[in-house]
């Protein structure tokens, strides 16, 4: 039951992340910490395996529109072990609070970045006014 719950944890966070402009991993790692008592540690490391899939499809499907390069694409997977493993270190050493905290504070940047975003006027339009 606990995994159809992750589960529908996960659709629920994603789409409202869509919905709003923000990935998924911030409400999904959130809502597992609260609703399904995980530890942060576990949150985060379900939510990166999550995506994973997530990932691939994307740039599957995205590569089909040209959208993709490669090279750089390659890169940034060859070098993602080293960070996964500097990410291990790290939350290893550190409390639980700490991760909580450092958590929050990027929720509260996005946030910040996107109220922003909202307030801040766009570029003035470029289509022809009628009668001109």
């Amino acid at each position: 039951m606990e995994y159809v719950a992750a589960a529908l944890l996960g659709f629920a966070g994603g789409t409202l992340g869509g919905l709003v402009g923000v990935g998924g991993g911030l409400l999904f790692v959130p809502a597992l910490a609260i609703f399904l008592d995980e530890s942060q540690v576990h949150a985060e490391a379900t939510s990166l395996l999550a995506i994973t899939f997530v990932a691939l499809l994307g740039a599957w499907r995205q590569r089909e529109y040209g959208n993709v390069r490669l090279t750089e694409g390659l890169l940034v997977g060859a070098l993602s072990p080293a960070g996964v493993a500097a990410g291990v270190v790290v939350s290893n050493a550190v409390s639980q609070r700490a991760l909580e905290i450092a958590f929050a504070g990027l929720a509260l940047v996005i946030a910040a970045q996107l109220i922003r975003r909202v307030v801040k006027p766009g570029p003035p339009s470029t289509e022809a006014t009628p009668g001109a």
